[in-house]
């Protein structure tokens, strides 16, 4: 583990701190909220960046998981316990539909593009999308086994290989996989930008950079971060964020693939990048924080 005292910060620019009771933790950003899933109290919270106060919160099925996403003016959340996706109409913050499904893992992800909403739905890796057209899954495109989180963005959807050290890109139209790229080993959560496409890898700490142009490994950044479940990454402002237990923040350069700032203290778990600022979910402290990306 690299010694990051240097760059390590005493405290952040926090602007604010949302009391969320239960277990907050899944962030989706949209053009004028940000939504938190809550475990403890099966709901997804509405926050209004222009307030920075709770506004709405929706029932959803039982145990929310597996992330959200922001697409075709809804809000789409995962349910382990009822095993459906729920969508929320963000005009009236009401669910108008549930789609039944499995869900591949509680530590996975869901992603909307222009072609619909993905989800692994199966430990074999199977990819999912649902139309939003119909509120039904109309495509599977087999991925590979231990594949769990998926992402959009440089032109694909991108799919980490958690079980294989990969990075899968898979094409929307085509529905198939089109490159298996090595990364860091244990790659599960993962942020997409124009320039690069960017894993957390669970079994080292380590964040490896992928150039979409070119699908080839070309850098892997030592955060300091222990191996182990958990954790989350965000691209935005400039930098690459990323999120773990006892660490909320770590500030990476995407102009030089190194660390420029670190906090540890006590919570972090989740990150989301928007409405310039960064955004820091914790369940141990049962707050979001929004934090000026500038420090």
């Amino acid at each position: 583990m690299p010694d990051l005292t240097s760059v390590r910060v005493s405290s952040l620019p926090v602007i604010s701190k949302i009391s969320i009771p239960g277990v907050p933790d899944w962030m989706a950003i949209a053009p004028d909220a940000i939504w938190v899933s809550n475990g403890g109290m099966n709901n997804v919270a509405r926050v209004d960046p222009n307030t920075d106060a709770i506004v709405a919160t929706v029932a959803v099925g039982q145990s929310p998981c597996c992330g959200l996403a922001a697409g075709f003016g809804s809000v789409w959340a995962p349910s382990c316990g009822d095993r459906r996706v729920d969508r929320i109409d963000q005009a009236t913050n009401r669910v108008t539909a549930g789609i039944a499904t499995t869900v591949g893992h509680s530590e996975g992800g869901i992603a909307a593009d222009a072609t619909g909403i993905w989800m692994i739905t199966d430990p074999a890796g199977t990819l999912a999308c649902i139309d939003p057209a119909s509120n039904r899954i109309v495509a599977q495109v087999a991925t590979a086994p231990g594949s769990f989180v998926p992402a959009a963005g440089a032109g694909a959807l991108w799919v980490t290989c958690t079980a294989g050290d990969l990075l899968l890109r898979v094409d929307p139209h085509a529905r198939a996989v089109t490159a298996r790229i090595p990364v860091g080993p244990s790659p599960r959560f993962l942020a997409v930008a124009a320039d690069a496409v960017w894993t957390l890898n669970q079994g080292d700490g380590t964040v490896s950079r992928v150039d979409p142009r070119t699908n080839a490994l070309v850098a892997t950044i030592e955060t300091g971060i222990p191996a182990g479940p958990g954790g989350d990454i965000a691209v935005g402002e400039g930098f690459v964020w990323v999120a773990a237990i006892g660490i909320p923040v770590t500030k990476i350069d995407s102009s030089t693939n190194k660390v420029v700032a670190q906090f540890v203290a006590r919570g972090g778990d989740a990150v989301r990048v928007g409405h310039g600022s960064v955004w820091l979910c914790s369940f141990i402290l049962k707050e979001l924080w929004r934090v000026d990306p500038n420090f």
